[in-house]
């Protein structure tokens, strides 16, 4: 069984105050379009908000379960705690909820790196990882989160046994790399406007 972990607890600061998992990016908000894409490349999936509250804001989403932090305040950390107690899959991949071009079929390619791992983390240098669109296994994660104490996440990937992809393997499905699109702010959805060109093949997904 493979699961996934959406993140949506953020403040969304960067945002303005909005909720960037609310913004439309061709005809259909960043939450759906994960979830969408999702169920592509997985057998479940979890939304993971900060309260009861925010999860009540998914209520319209069928075919997920939403959850809050059982440990609040701790960031993306304490999102995957709470949705490693959730998953029943052993590997799990896991995303933000700010990546709307996110590829199935990169999904697939992470969770076969990770069998036999740790941890699948697409690398572009040593020092330049994505942490958030990865695959976990669920009991490293698990003994990592019982007792860590630093709230970092690449800390956690260096207390792994953690499997690198280089983009470059990744490039292979998805050429431009969309899947890594990352919205932070107003000024980054205008750049992924009418103009961004997606691909919407079966090999590379909606996007």
């Amino acid at each position: 069984m493979r699961s996934a972990i959406v993140l949506v607890g953020g403040a969304a600061r960067r945002a303005g105050g909005r909720e960037k998992y609310f913004f439309t990016f061709r005809g259909k908000t960043f939450i759906d379009r994960l979830v969408d894409t999702l169920k592509e490349a997985v057998d479940e999936i979890v939304v993971v908000a900060r309260d009861p509250g925010q999860c009540e804001r998914f209520g319209h989403i069928g075919n997920i379960r939403c959850i809050s932090d059982v440990r609040q305040g701790l960031g993306p950390i304490g999102g995957l705690h709470a949705g490693a107690l959730a998953v029943h899959g052993e590997y799990v991949f896991v995303a933000a909820c700010d990546m709307p071009c996110i590829n199935p079929g990169v999904v697939r390619l992470l969770f076969d790196a990770a069998v036999g791992c740790d941890a699948a983390i697409p690398s572009w240098n040593a020092e330049m990882l994505e942490p958030l669109h990865a695959v976990y296994r669920r009991s490293a994660l698990l003994d990592y989160l019982e007792e860590h104490e630093s709230l970092s996440v690449r800390a956690m990937i260096w207390g792994l046994d953690t499997r690198y992809v280089p983009v470059e393997k990744i490039r292979e499905i998805d050429p431009d790399l969309l899947t890594f699109t990352n919205i932070n702010n107003l000024e980054d959805l205008e750049s992924i406007g009418p103009a961004a060109g997606c691909d919407t093949d079966d090999l590379r997904g909606p996007c």
